[in-house]
């Protein structure tokens, strides 16, 4: 049995320079639907054609291209990051919250890949 237990979606996040053209792109090229742009939050996200994964997009001054980090939904962020602490999981730094939007907390494999945990908290 795991420590914590991981809903049934992922969001493979990237970094970019240009959502708005980077959506775009996908849609263009992949066919995949912009779910929504969160202009406020620097982030946009877009439904892939996987049931359950999205492609979620954030702007940054200067990307780090191939630094793509799997975001895996939960239904209870802090009760999993007790957990994992708890288990000597290294977190990078406290969890972010977008009110009304999400919760977010980036943790590390022991080869120091990241990966993070979201809880969403839109209601829907």
């Amino acid at each position: 049995m795991s420590l914590i237990s991981l809903d049934e979606t992922i969001t493979i996040s990237f970094s970019v320079s240009d959502r708005h053209a980077t959506a775009q792109w996908f849609s263009d090229m992949l066919g995949f639907e912009t779910l929504y742009h969160a202009d406020e939050a620097g982030w946009s996200e877009l439904q892939t054609n996987t049931a359950g994964v999205t492609i979620g997009i954030g702007e940054h001054t200067k990307p780090a291209p191939g630094n793509c980090v799997p975001v895996f939904g939960i239904a209870d962020l802090d009760a999993a990051r007790q957990k994992l602490e708890q288990a000597q999981v290294k977190f990078d730094g406290e969890t972010d919250v977008v009110e009304g939007m999400v919760k977010t907390a980036t943790f590390y494999d022991p080869d120091g890949n990241a990966m993070m945990l979201a809880q969403d908290l839109t209601g829907g």
